[in-house]
């Protein structure tokens, strides 16, 4: 089958961006407001992502909106990674050249005996050092490979450096949501506006 892979970006306002990404083994519409309250609709027909994608909501306060269909009955491959994919050009979009904000961000977060750090830079650079150590293959019906995949996704097309770093943990899904909520916690820190340096791109080049 000839793929054909498109991105449709809608304007966006203040901190605020829509984004839609068609291919042939997809169609993921993202939504995002970063200075939101938490409100998530997510339908990407993969449960466990949309669980996820709740918690990177919740606790990032960024209402999310996000509506995929995709190739579900091969494998969650291709939906999890172009949910990825979306929802980091969306993050970029409404970045804009992300003057004002802190621009890290770090949370250990504990989840029972699970316990994940996680810290990140804003730094227009993508990097990912992906600690994680998920005994078991699957999580129901989602494959705990696809962990990996999703922020290899998010942090090419958001631009940022992540590390996730597992300090303990035995249960896949506690390691799992323990992950994605240091990420929301980490991130939301990072993304706050620096009132010191409101109008001010962080780096000393002047640009990132």
């Amino acid at each position: 089958m000839q793929l054909s892979d498109r991105a449709l970006t809608a304007p966006s306002t203040a901190r605020s961006a829509s984004v839609r990404r068609t291919t042939g083994e997809t169609d993921v519409q993202v939504s995002l407001n970063l200075d939101g309250t938490g409100k998530c609709h997510a339908n990407t027909g993969v449960p466990f992502l949309d669980h996820m994608l709740h918690q990177i909501s919740s606790h990032g306060l960024i209402d999310l909106d996000i509506q995929a269909t995709g190739d579900i009955e091969i494998d969650d491959h291709h939906t999890n990674e172009d949910v990825g994919i979306t929802m980091g050009q969306a993050l970029a979009q409404a970045l804009r050249d992300r003057k004002g904000i802190h621009r890290f961000g770090h949370f250990v977060a504990p989840l029972d005996e699970a316990l994940v750090q996680v810290a990140l830079d804003f730094s227009g650079r993508p990097h990912l050092s992906y600690g994680l150590e998920i005994p078991t293959q699957r999580v129901g019906t989602y494959d705990t490979q696809l962990v990996r995949e999703f922020f290899v996704a998010i942090v090419n097309h958001a631009q940022m450096t992540l590390h996730i770093r597992q300090l303990d943990g035995i249960n896949s899904h506690h390691i799992i949501e323990a992950t994605f909520k240091a990420f929301a916690r980490a991130m939301r820190m990072a993304l706050e506006i620096d009132p010191r340096r409101a109008e001010q791109i962080p780096s000393s080049k002047g640009v990132l």
